[in-house]
């Protein structure tokens, strides 16, 4: 979308600030095995060296033609200290974040959201966006985000519908009014078309009359509040609950869980969207996907001659038309002969798939998932709030971790009931306490720690420890732990 926008500095100064919301919950089935319930793909690097969550906080964060409020993210309890430290990392303060005390999809989410920036300010203009979606044309998406303002002001929800560009089945879809003929027109949103058929898709694409559903909104909050006033009183009364009774923990605003907990499972489409008769689409020209599949990845992928994708550590012998990716740069992975097959290899699983049944992953990961595969859930790098950590080998009554804690990060003063440890320092230097004793164990260095001693690990220099762990004990679970001062404010359970 081209659209001239010679602002004065006057005229911008005129302009609504524009409050973002930014969802990052979901758990991304379909980019599995990168893609984890415990770590999903908005925080992976799926495409370049930033984030989905930390390219879309960066897309909402400054603009010569658009003003930004500081950000709210709503996200789930257990990605707290994720976003953080992502957000950190790019040097962004939000305004706010708050964590949902459980999934309760988008529905309940966003309008968590914009009580909150309403209880801020009663005139707030939000921005409603998932965190995993790929723009890279910052510019041009900020000119659509301008048009849209100017259907605000007349009271309208704005969605930005994206234009179609091949019939598409794993994307819901748009209608607009009949007379949208010029694709580039704004119009009414007549109705939301769920993902549909391949000939309904192609059908839906000759007319010219659908666009995608980016899941992107603009609207007054007081506006999307009557909305769910007028659509779902009761979803309002409990999120209304859950935001009033939220309490404060270090940086983040916990929703209150008991209402929260009997909220509906429904998404802000179903809730809302579909049945408000007040929301307009402006279509949306550039580049735009929501990786919702190793497909999408492929597509929008730097491909060589062969019309190949590959990591750095993947070799390919007479291969055309896939991709083929090791998450590890010391993980070989070869193909030979291969087409259309995408390949994706991880230290715990491996992923092998024709291209075109790219959107069944998700099946496969519901299978796993049944038979109790811990591979669906758990990443193979465990993140804590003071570094991470990755389980090396693991047998019956032991078990070898890698450790990494980040400059100026410090591990709880805990103590284990099952096992004991021996910590091995590799790089940096580590202060280290055990009962009453405290020491600086440097780089080849090591220390052992009894059962039931009451120990920590510190990091108050400027690089990162990596650390070798061995466990040895009848338990090893990460719930064997006692914590006596934890600077996260952490509760028992180990997170």
């Amino acid at each position: 979308m081209k659209i001239n926008s010679n602002l004065t500095s006057e005229q911008i100064e005129e302009m609504p600030y524009i409050h973002p919301i930014i969802v990052a919950g979901g758990s991304g089935k379909r980019l599995w095995p990168l893609s984890r319930k415990s770590y999903p793909k908005q925080f992976s690097n799926i495409m370049g060296d930033e984030t989905l969550f930390q390219r879309t906080a960066q897309r909402l964060c400054s603009s010569t033609i658009i003003r930004f409020a500081p950000q709210i993210i709503i996200t789930n309890t257990d990605f707290r200290f994720i976003v953080a430290e992502q957000l950190r990392d790019i040097g962004i303060v939000p305004g706010s974040i708050l964590l949902e005390p459980e999934r309760k999809n988008t529905a309940a989410a966003i309008l968590a959201a914009s009580l909150f920036s309403y209880s801020k300010e009663k005139n707030a203009v939000l921005l409603i966006s998932p965190s995993d979606h790929l723009m890279p044309d910052t510019c041009d998406f900020h000119e659509a985000l301008k048009l849209g303002l100017t259907h605000v002001k007349n009271s309208k929800i704005v969605t930005f519908g994206i234009q179609p560009t091949y019939p598409e089945t794993g994307y819901g879809y748009l209608q607009m009014s009949e007379n949208s003929v010029d694709k580039i027109a704004i119009s009414d949103v007549m109705k939301f078309v769920e993902k549909p058929t391949l000939v309904d898709a192609q059908q839906m694409l000759v007319s010219g009359n659908f666009l995608w559903n980016s899941g992107i909104f603009l609207c007054r909050a007081e506006q999307l509040i009557d909305e769910f006033d007028n659509h779902a009183p009761e979803t309002l009364n409990l999120v209304s609950q859950a935001v009033n009774n939220a309490v404060k923990d270090l940086e983040f605003h916990r929703l209150a869980s008991e209402p929260w907990s009997m909220l509906e499972d429904i998404s802000i489409d179903y809730a809302i969207m579909e049945k408000t008769k007040n929301m307009v689409a402006v279509p949306y020209t550039s580049r735009w996907s929501d990786l919702g599949g190793w497909e999408a990845v492929w597509n929008e992928s730097d491909k060589d001659k062969a019309g190949n994708v590959c990591s750095i550590s993947a070799k390919l012998v007479d291969c055309s038309n896939s991709l083929v990716r090791a998450e590890s740069p010391d993980q070989a992975i070869v193909g030979i002969g291969l087409d259309n097959i995408i390949a994706i290899a991880m230290r715990d699983a491996v992923l092998i798939a024709c291209k075109d049944r790219a959107q069944d992953v998700k099946i496969a990961v519901d299978i796993l998932s049944e038979n109790l595969f811990s591979q669906v859930d758990a990443s193979p790098i465990t993140h804590r709030p003071w570094g991470s950590f990755e389980s090396l080998i693991r047998g019956e009554k032991f078990q070898v971790k890698l450790i990494k804690v980040d400059p100026g990060e410090a591990l709880s003063l805990q103590s284990h009931r099952f096992r004991s440890e021996h910590w091995i320092v590799v790089s940096g230097t580590a202060k280290v306490t055990i009962n009453h004793n405290i020491m600086v164990i440097v780089q080849g260095e090591s220390t052992f720690v009894p059962l039931g001693a009451i120990h920590r690990i510190e990091n108050p220099y400027e690089v990162p420890i990596i650390l070798v762990e061995v466990q040895i004990g009848t338990y090893l679970g990460e719930d064997d732990i006692e914590r006596y001062e934890d600077r996260y404010d952490r509760h028992q359970v180990a997170n």
